[in-house]
Order: structure tokens, then sequence, then C-alpha cells
């Protein structure tokens, strides 16, 4: 008989009210409507964004895509590899260091992202649709601001890339 604890049980109530729980169960939400609403173009929410950031700086290293994206490096050649094989971008040894490998689209890959924006803002549209305006906007800003103030705790680094 296993000994008694004076602790009582964990709740699920208390699991389930978790930020972590939460923010993971939205994410699998969003990634869902996402690909719900881009089903016809056939991209997943890291395709997207991969296109997207390639189209703001055609010849980004891969590193430096990951970390336009917050992903591990694992993850963008996964994501490239599979964009390749569509024939949505290229990527060919960086002029000046062979070892690095520069990613940019294909003009498949550019009329592709052209074809997705409109299903893409419609997946965006639709997963705020349960917020008011001004809970939409709040919303955004503590993500940012939670994200930012813990950016030194995540497993991969995200930097931003400025311009477009």
């Amino acid at each position: 008989m296993p000994a008694t604890s004076s602790s009582p049980p964990p709740s699920l109530s208390r699991l389930y009210a978790r930020p972590g729980f939460l923010l993971r169960r939205a994410h699998q939400i969003s990634a869902a409507v996402f690909e719900d609403e881009c089903r016809q173009v056939g991209l997943t929410p890291a395709q997207f964004g991969v296109l997207t950031v390639l189209s703001a700086q055609p010849g980004l290293g891969q590193s430096s895509l990951a970390r336009a994206l917050g992903f591990d490096k694992v993850t963008v050649l996964r994501v490239l590899r599979g964009l390749e094989s569509r024939g949505l971008v290229t990527r060919k040894p960086a002029p000046d260091n062979k070892r690095n490998i520069c990613a940019a689209l294909t003009a498949d890959g550019a009329a592709l992202l052209a074809q997705a924006q409109r299903p893409a803002e419609k997946a965006y549209r639709r997963l705020m649709a349960p917020l008011a305006e001004e809970q939409q906007q709040q919303l955004l800003s503590l993500l940012q601001q939670l994200t930012g103030e813990l950016e030194e705790d995540a497993r991969a680094a995200f930097v931003p890339i400025e311009g477009k």
C-alpha cells in the first residue's frame, strides 16, 4: 500500500488553467485553423512563415532564417527540404562561405505565397473572431510582452528581421 501524503492529489482544473497548457492548446487550434483555411494552397504555418521571410529577405542563410522565425536548425531544414521538393524554394551555398546554405523563393514559391495571403488572413480573422477588437489588441500585446520578457529562456533564438 503506498504511503499517504498530506498534499491533495493534483487537480485537473488547476492543470487546465495553467498558462503553458492554454498556450499549447491555443497553438494547436491556431495551427488547425490555419491549415484548414490554407488547405487549397497546401501550406502549414511553418511553411508560410518560411516563404514570407524569404520573400522579404531573398538569399537568407538557413541559420538566419531559423532565428527570424524562432525555429531550431533541424526544423528549418525540414521545412526547407519540403518546400524545395515542391519547387517553391532553392538552396545553394553562399557566395562568401560555401558551408553556409542560402535559400530563396522560386517563381512558383512567390506565386504560391501571393495565393496564400487571402486564406492566411481569413485564418487570422477566424482565430481572433471570439475576441472583441480591444481584447484582440490586448491578447497580442500580452503575448508580445510574455515572449519578449522570457526570450532568453527559449530553446531557439528569435531575432526578428527589420525591413519589409
